[in-house]
C-alpha cells in the first residue's frame, strides 16, 4: 500500500492530489491582474497629461492677454492649443491624446484671462 492516502493527510514526502491548482488560479487570473495594471497606468498618465493641459491653457491665455505670442512650453506631446477672443476675455483651450493601449483618450483644459490694458 506505498502512496496510498490514509486519514485525509498525504505521506511525508509525497505531493498532495491538489498540488498544482495554485497554479492554475495564478495563470487564470493573471490577465485580470494584467487588465487592472493597464487601467490605473492609464488612469496615472490621463491625470498627469490633464495637468499639463491646465498648466498649458493658464500660460496661453495669460500670454495673449498681455499682447504677446500664445506660449506653448508647457503643451503636451501631440497637444493642440487653441485661443479665442470675445470682448474683453480671452479663452485658451488645450486638448491632448492620453495613451490607452485599446481605444483613444483625449483631456482637455481652459483657461479664460481678461485682457490687460
Amino acid at each position: 500500500m506505498s502512496g496510498v492516502l490514509r486519514c485525509g493527510r498525504a505521506r511525508p514526502g509525497r505531493t498532495t492530489p491538489d498540488g498544482g491548482s495554485a497554479t492554475v488560479e495564478l495563470a487564470a487570473s493573471l490577465p485580470a491582474v494584467v487588465l487592472l495594471l493597464l487601467v490605473g497606468l492609464t488612469a496615472v498618465d490621463a491625470v498627469a497629461t490633464r495637468l499639463r493641459c491646465v498648466d498649458a491653457a493658464r500660460d496661453a491665455a495669460l500670454a495673449v492677454a498681455r499682447g504677446e505670442p500664445p506660449s506653448t512650453a508647457h503643451l503636451p506631446n501631440g497637444g493642440h492649443l487653441s485661443v479665442s477672443a470675445s470682448g474683453d476675455r480671452i479663452t485658451a483651450v488645450v486638448t491632448a491624446p492620453v495613451y490607452a493601449g485599446w481605444r483613444s483618450l483625449r483631456v482637455s483644459a481652459t483657461a479664460v484671462a481678461a485682457v490687460e490694458s
